[in-house]
């Protein structure tokens, strides 16, 4: 079984991710995804790594680190990748994640995975979501920019995450029929939220 995490920017899903797999013993899928795909792709997992800083043309995050790990709002400056690498790209993402479930019990966070493992029936999906004004205040106290800076970084992150799912999958990103669970990490906090989903998990897997 495996469990995708999809979360809007400084929602604390990461750390949360971290939390349930830790819980459940299961592998948590993130650097390593990055990774493989630049040896697949040529390139270095910076390059990878930073296409998402991109305008139209983003792709799914793929992050070297989770949540509360990245500078993305003070990161470097983005790398331009022409359109057909980056459906290569796409292609690359998709194929990693589908061979990280043939390797037993999984949490994967980001990449889309809920898109790319959609049809699958051994799957939990779940969003992680908290309201604008709490998710603002965290990436600002996090990496020490303005709340406007904050802000304006936030929604350009989300915006372009939305845009990835469809373009590439003709998906809403945030239509909450496309998950399982969805929780509110502003107001049950990482524990509890991590709580919820364990205990999710394992309803699914004794059903």
């Amino acid at each position: 079984m495996f469990l995708t995490i999809s979360r809007e920017y400084g929602a604390g899903g990461g750390a949360m991710a971290r939390l349930v797999a830790e819980r459940l013993r299961w592998r948590l899928v993130d650097n390593e995804v990055v990774e493989e795909v630049a040896r697949l792709a040529g390139m270095t997992p910076d390059e990878v790594a930073r296409r998402e800083e991109r305008g139209p043309s983003f792709i799914e995050r793929l992050s070297r680190a989770l949540a509360m790990a990245t500078p993305e709002l003070i990161g470097p400056d983005p790398v331009e990748v022409p359109e057909a690498q980056e459906k290569r790209l796409v292609k690359l993402t998709e194929q990693v994640v589908a061979d990280a479930c043939h390797e037993g019990d999984a949490v994967l966070v980001g990449r889309a995975a809920v898109a790319v493992l959609g049809r699958r029936v051994d799957a939990l999906h779940v969003r992680v979501v908290a309201p604008l004004e709490h998710r603002v205040q965290v990436a600002a106290d996090r990496h020490g920019v303005s709340l406007e800076d904050a802000a304006k970084r936030l929604k350009a992150v989300d915006a372009n995450r939305a845009r990835y799912h469809r373009q590439y999958y003709d998906r809403d990103w945030a239509d909450a029929r496309n998950y399982h669970l969805t929780v509110n990490t502003a107001w049950l906090g990482l524990e509890r939220s991590a709580e919820l989903v364990v205990e999710a998990v394992r309803g699914r897997s004794e059903s």
